[in-house]
């Protein structure tokens, strides 16, 4: 485990387009988090972008997974986690727009929307996100499940960072966010993470995510 063989797993999986991607333009983005684990010998990371996808008509938690120990599946892709039970409900007619008058219902737990009929689908789960981060976002057991050993303890968790704009220009071994990030497993220190420009995870720094 070497901060240079942590950041080589990171390009390669960008190389094959298997890293978290804020701009991406079929999903608008809702949230995101990255998990850090590690011992001294193993380390893993889980990143998490929530967005909602039109063309999957939910809003998914979409898991990248990497690591040396992964008990399942290979670095880059993990599971696609639909979050919200009923669809059919909140747009019934398939326009992408709040049908209002019903909550939102996400894993069981029904959510009031705080929006009106006609809202933009992706602007009422953003409402919902501040409040309900815990709901909508992967909990011990999907984390664990990804591939992260059990035993495996945390070591960081980020609710924002600052993401390269663009994966093709600026790979993420030579991105500030991701070498600091290796450098907390290689080390075992979270403390090494100190940024120094501000996160832009926030979905309203990406305008263009989710419009193709």
């Amino acid at each position: 485990m070497t901060t240079s063989s942590i950041l080589g797993q990171f390009d390669h999986c960008a190389d094959k387009g298997e890293f978290p991607d804020l701009d991406n333009g079929y999903s608008y983005p809702v949230d995101a988090r990255i998990h850090l684990f590690a011992d001294t010998t193993r380390w893993a990371v889980v990143a998490e972008l929530l967005g909602y996808n039109p063309r999957a008509g939910n809003l998914t938690d979409v898991m990248y997974r990497f690591g040396n120990c992964l008990t399942r599946g290979e670095p880059g892709f993990g599971d696609f986690l639909d979050r919200v039970d009923n669809m059919d409900e909140i747009d019934p007619d398939g326009d992408e727009a709040f049908a209002g008058g019903v909550p939102v219902v996400v894993r069981g737990t029904a959510l009031a929307a705080g929006a009106g009929a006609g809202t933009p689908l992706q602007d009422v789960f953003r409402l919902l996100a501040p409040e309900h981060r815990g709901t909508l976002l992967a909990d011990e057991a999907e984390l664990r499940a990804a591939g992260v050993p059990t035993d495996l303890p945390v070591l960081l968790r980020l609710d924002e960072w600052r993401q390269p704009e663009d994966l093709w220009d600026v790979a993420p071994g030579r991105h500030e966010t991701f070498r600091l990030i290796a450098e907390v497993l290689d080390s075992g220190d979270p403390s090494r993470y100190r940024p120094s420009a501000p996160p832009n995870t926030h979905w309203s720094h990406w305008p263009d995510a989710g419009t193709l």
